[in-house]
């Protein structure tokens, strides 16, 4: 780390990040929860809960949930979201050419998401993206958010200290992980969480979505060249 580049590492979520998915998400959580015949929730209730695990999200709109309902929710929700949903789930506009610059600038880029390992490997298929990335944590790999685990194994296996690591993400569950693992954040008003949700939880700024990244990070360069 130097004062003209303060982190090194950028670790960016997924859904409602770099990807404009939360409304498909809602809508296979929706048509999951009709075809199982549990109890209808609002649709703010599902959002609240995109970036944990599929396990905890669950336990969150379920508390009773047994085993049974976990593996028939895992299975119809997994079932509609690669194979039978049609809502679009486009990555937000120059989202490409957003992780080239960051490349280029020297930056490493990673992703930790709420997302199965299935899941994430499809859309980094589908989007060409998965080169971009150093590494990637999934939460049926490590401890679901805001456990701190997923961003400490991506630290451990990149050999990045803490303070070089700038979580990205657009929910109060990738902050507080930020937190847990002693890292920086910034929050992206996207996706799941306004501002006033994220702001409580200290994140170092607020973005209207993640193509302002470039210019926060310029600004943070400039700051740390000139204090120093």
């Amino acid at each position: 780390m130097t004062t003209e580049n303060p982190y090194q590492l950028l670790v960016f979520d997924w859904d409602g990040t770099l990807m404009d998915s939360v409304a498909r998400i809602v809508a296979c959580m929706q048509s999951t929860i009709e075809v199982l015949g549990a109890t209808p929730l609002p649709a703010q209730r599902l959002r609240d809960v995109i970036g944990l695990g599929m396990r905890e999200a669950i336990l969150q709109l379920y508390p009773d949930a047994d085993e049974a309902l976990f593996q028939a929710f895992n299975q119809a929700y997994r079932e509609r979201f690669l194979f039978i949903d049609d809502t679009p789930a486009p990555l937000f506009a120059g989202v490409p050419e957003l992780l080239d610059d960051l490349l280029d600038q020297g930056y490493w880029c990673a992703v930790a998401t709420g997302k199965s390992r299935v899941g994430l490997d499809r859309v980094l298929d589908e989007t060409g993206l998965g080169p971009r990335f150093l590494t990637t944590r999934c939460a049926d790999e490590t401890l679901s958010k805001p456990h701190p685990q997923m961003l400490q194994t991506i630290m451990d296996e990149l050999g990045i200290m803490p303070e070089q690591t700038l979580m990205i993400g657009d929910s109060t569950h990738d902050l507080l992980m930020a937190r847990n693992a002693g890292t920086d954040a910034l929050g992206v008003t996207s996706g799941v969480h306004s501002a006033r949700e994220l702001q409580p939880h200290a994140p170092k700024g607020l973005l209207d979505g993640v193509a302002q990244l470039p210019d926060w990070l310029g600004c943070r360069r400039h700051a740390w060249s000139s204090s120093g």
